[in-house]
C-alpha cells in the first residue's frame, strides 16, 4: 500500500524493467583464437560449398530421371494410376476392408432377402383386392366407360372416311357402330 507522499526511489527497477541491463553477462561461447576461427571460417565454406555441389548433382539427377521417364512413355499421370492402384491394393487386401466387405454382403444379403419378401407380399395383397367383387365391379365400369369413349367407326369406303376427314365436309355421313359392340374391320377380299 502506497502512503501518501512517498517518493518511490529511482535506483530499484521494477519487475521486468530495465530487466536487460539488470542481468550480467557470462560468456557461454568459449573465446576462439585467430587461427580457430580461420579454421571454422574454412570449414564453413567448404561445408556451403559442398551443400551447392549437393544441390546441383540432385537437380542433374532429377533431370535425367525425368528424361528416361519421357522416354519410356511414364507420365505424371500414369505414376498416379500406378500410386492409386498400388495403393487401393493394399487396401483391398487389409483385414479391415475384408472384415467390411463380408459385413456389407450379409447386409445386402439379408436386404435383397426381406426386399423380395416383401414384394411377394405385395403382389399376393393386390391379387387379393383384384379378386374382390368391388374391384371386379369397378374393372366391369371403366371398360364399359372405355368402350363408351372410343371413337366411333365408319362402315364406309376407306376414301371416303379419308375425304370426310380432310374436308371436313358435314354433308359426308359417317355410319357408327353401335357402343356396346366391339368395332369390326371390314376387309374386301377379291375374288
Amino acid at each position: 500500500m502506497k502512503r501518501p507522499g512517498a517518493v518511490r526511489p529511482d535506483s530499484t527497477p521494477e519487475l521486468g524493467e530495465d530487466a536487460v541491463t539488470s542481468v550480467t553477462v557470462s560468456p557461454s561461447i568459449p573465446t576462439l583464437t585467430e587461427e580457430e576461427q580461420e579454421e571454422l571460417r574454412g570449414e564453413l565454406l567448404r561445408v556451403e560449398d559442398e551443400i551447392l555441389t549437393l544441390s546441383q548433382v540432385l537437380a542433374t539427377k532429377e533431370n535425367q530421371l525425368a528424361d528416361i521417364k519421357r522416354k519410356l512413355g511414364i507420365t505424371p499421370l500414369n505414376e498416379l494410376k500406378q500410386n492409386l492402384s498400388k495403393s487401393w491394393q493394399e487396401v483391398t487386401t487389409s483385414t479391415a476392408y475384408k472384415k467390411t466387405s463380408e459385413g456389407l454382403s450379409v447386409a445386402s444379403q439379408k436386404a435383397t432377402a426381406a426386399l423380395n419378401n416383401m414384394g411377394s407380399a405385395i403382389s399376393r395383397k393386390f391379387e387379393d383386392v383384384r379378386n374382390t367383387p368391388t374391384f371386379k365391379s369397378f374393372e366391369e365400369k371403366v371398360e364399359t366407360l372405355k368402350v363408351k369413349m372410343s371413337p366411333a367407326v365408319s362402315q364406309g369406303d376407306f376414301g371416303d372416311v379419308l375425304t370426310s376427314t380432310a374436308t371436313s365436309d358435314p354433308s359426308v355421313v359417317v355410319e357408327k357402330q353401335p357402343e356396346a359392340t366391339p368395332i369390326a374391320i371390314q376387309e374386301e377380299h377379291p375374288q
